[in-house]
Parts: C-alpha cells; sequence; structure tokens
C-alpha cells in the first residue's frame, strides 16, 4: 500500500491551516484548536490532543507531522548563553542562540544557511549563501528554545523567560522577506506562542527598499547593523554599501519611522573595530549621520573568531566613544558580550568548517 505524502504544519499560516483541515473534511473551529495545541502548548503528537475527535487525530496522523529541527549540538556557555545547531531535513544546518537575563531572555534566530553579503567582520559571512530558511524552519527554532526551557503552554504573565526575539542570527532577513514576514506573524499570534511585537527586533544590514516595509507589513522593531560613518569604511568592510550606500539607508530609516510611529526608536548597531571606525571623527559623522531619526546606539566590541583580519577596539576607546554620542543626546550603551566560549556572541555564529 502506498503511504500517502505526508505535510508538516509548522510553518503554515492560520489561513492555510484551515484549508487543510478543510480539505479532511473537518469543521472549521477545529482549525483553531489544532493551532492552539501546536503553538500554544507546543504539542508534537496528535494523540495528546485531546480535545480533538480520535477520527480527526486519525485523519491527521496519516496526512501530516509536526517538526523540529535535529539538535545537532548543544552548547552552554558560562555566562549561561545556550547555542544550538539545528539541522533540517536536507542536512542544512543553523545555529541558534538564547541569551538569558534574570526573568526574561532573547533568542537569536537564524533566518538563511549562510549568509551572502559577504560582511569582512562577520563569521558567518565568511561560509557563503546556501539557501533561506522556511517560514516553519525560522518559527521552529523558538519552538526549540521552548521545548529546551520548558516554556509551554505560552506563558499568560510575567516572567516570560524566553520574552524576546531578535532576528538577528545567521543570514539577511530582508533577503528572505516572504518567510521572514509570515514567521512573524505566526509568532505574534495571540492564541499561540503570542510574542509581542515590541518584543521582536528584526536587524539588517541595509536593504533600502524593503527597511519600510519592516513597519508597514511587520510592526516589529529595526535595527540597522551599520558599522561604519561613511561610505568609504562602509564600503571596505560592508560590500552591499555599494548597492544601498547610507545616504539611501538613512532615507528608509527615516520612512520606516514615518510609518511606524515617530515613538519607535531605530537601534544602529556599530561594531567597533581597533583603528577601522573607532575615532572620534567617527562618532562625529554618526551624529550628523542619523540626526532628526529618533536614534539609539549600540556599541558593540568586536567578538573575534579564528582567522577573522580585525581586532577590538580597546575598552577605553570604546568607553570614549560612547561619551561622545551620549553628549550629542543619543543612548549608546555598550553590549556586553555573551558566549564568547562557544562562539556564541555577535558575528560569531557559523556552522561550515
Amino acid at each position: 500500500m502506498e503511504i500517502p505524502f505526508k505535510k508538516d504544519l509548522i510553518g503554515l499560516s492560520r489561513e492555510e491551516l484551515l484549508e487543510e483541515l478543510k480539505s479532511l473534511g473537518e469543521k472549521s473551529f477545529r482549525a483553531k484548536q489544532l493551532w492552539q495545541w501546536i503553538y500554544n502548548k507546543g504539542e508534537k503528537d496528535f494523540d495528546q490532543m485531546t480535545s480533538l475527535p480520535v477520527v480527526t487525530r486519525s485523519k491527521l496522523r496519516d496526512f501530516y507531522f509536526i517538526s523540529r529541527p535535529e539538535i545537532i549540538k548543544e552548547q552552554t556557555s558560562v555566562d549561561r548563553t545556550k547555542k544550538w545547531l539545528l539541522g533540517f531535513s536536507d542536512g542544512e544546518m543553523v545555529e541558534s542562540v538564547y541569551i538569558p537575563e534574570a526573568d526574561r531572555g532573547a533568542v537569536c534566530i537564524s533566518t538563511q544557511v549562510g549568509c551572502s553579503l559577504g560582511c569582512k567582520f562577520c563569521h558567518t559571512g565568511s561560509q557563503g549563501f546556501t539557501r533561506n530558511l522556511s517560514s516553519g524552519e525560522i518559527v521552529s527554532q523558538f519552538m526549540i528554545a521552548r521545548d529546551s526551557y520548558g516554556e509551554w503552554p505560552t506563558p499568560s504573565g510575567e516572567p516570560r523567560y524566553l520574552s524576546n526575539i531578535v532576528l538577528m542570527g545567521m543570514g539577511e532577513p530582508l533577503l528572505n522577506f516572504a518567510n521572514v514576514s509570515k514567521a512573524i506573524k505566526i509568532l505574534m499570534d495571540e492564541e499561540g506562542i503570542s510574542v509581542s511585537r515590541r518584543r521582536i527586533t528584526l536587524s539588517t544590514s541595509g536593504i533600502a527598499p524593503l527597511i519600510p516595509k519592516v513597519a508597514s507589513d511587520m510592526g516589529v522593531k529595526l535595527a540597522i547593523s551599520l558599522h561604519a560613518s561613511n561610505n568609504i569604511v562602509r564600503n571596505q568592510i560592508m560590500p552591499i554599501n555599494r548597492k544601498y550606500p547610507l545616504e539611501a539607508v538613512i532615507s528608509a530609516c527615516r520612512e520606516y519611522r514615518k510609518i511606524a510611529g515617530y515613538r519607535q526608536h531605530i537601534t544602529f548597531e556599530y561594531l567597533m573595530l581597533s583603528g577601522i571606525n573607532d575615532q572620534d571623527i567617527h562618532a562625529q559623522e554618526l551624529i550628523s549621520l542619523v540626526s532628526g531619526i529618533g536614534a539609539k546606539f549600540n556599541l558593540i566590541p568586536f567578538n573575534e573568531w579564528p582567522g577573522s583580519p580585525y581586532k577590538p577596539s580597546s575598552p577605553e576607546r570604546v568607553k570614549h566613544f560612547s561619551e561622545i554620542l551620549q553628549k550629542a543626546g543619543f543612548a549608546a550603551p555598550i553590549r556586553v558580550a555573551r558566549g564568547q566560549d562557544i562562539l556564541a556572541a555577535c558575528g560569531q555564529l557559523k556552522t561550515k568548517n
């Protein structure tokens, strides 16, 4: 007897899930029940979905499955940061990271296998690009984290230890726009995983035409991987700047704020590279560049990785740089590196030797 092809339910939108249930001859309210079992309770076994009739569960078993990536390797840092190397059905892999705080924490999610942008300071960029992740593969990274910390069903109050999501793992999210947008809608759904849009941040290297759509289509927070104060330096360390120079990126950021509302600040991530972008003149250029945007800076000490061509700025230089920005009225905290001992810090993720 031929075994029917089975479809993965993870990554389907609510509308798509409804259509699948209708194709089985089920009533529409069953889709809501199934959605809650999958995304609110985190259930993977149809037989445990006791609010569904036995015959419905039988049909679901015959035609569908609920996936998780395979955990190839799990590492925990001395500072409690956790990193997962996750494998998908085609053998490709990504890394995801959980960064805990006292009563909350952020899950750093990847959106591509590798990355095509080739930023010179980034470990991921050194491995090249393989493929985009599907919406299900993006969502399932957060579900793996919830499995690991037992945070099912979705907490109704605080504390919620897996409280935030940052789309700043491997890959450029805006070059996988459709799947990322779909995944974000699933992650935000109030009857499922229910992460508030205020707790989701998308980080982009500056795909200028799509930056305003982060506000209009997703409604989440925006972080720009800036890392330079002028086009000369940015061209050297971020090849994407030749296609979308700083003027285009900043213009797109202004449009984002118009759509998102002027209370929504944009975070500019700035990696501190010794002798490259860390001088006083660079800080003054940044102040002029983002004037009137409603910006805050996130200064990131460079995390070295094997073969990296750069060195981190000294702590004294980073502190002085921050003070210049603060005197001009900008928040400019210095990020505390997490997970360095397991190569889980900013810019260190890579899945191919």
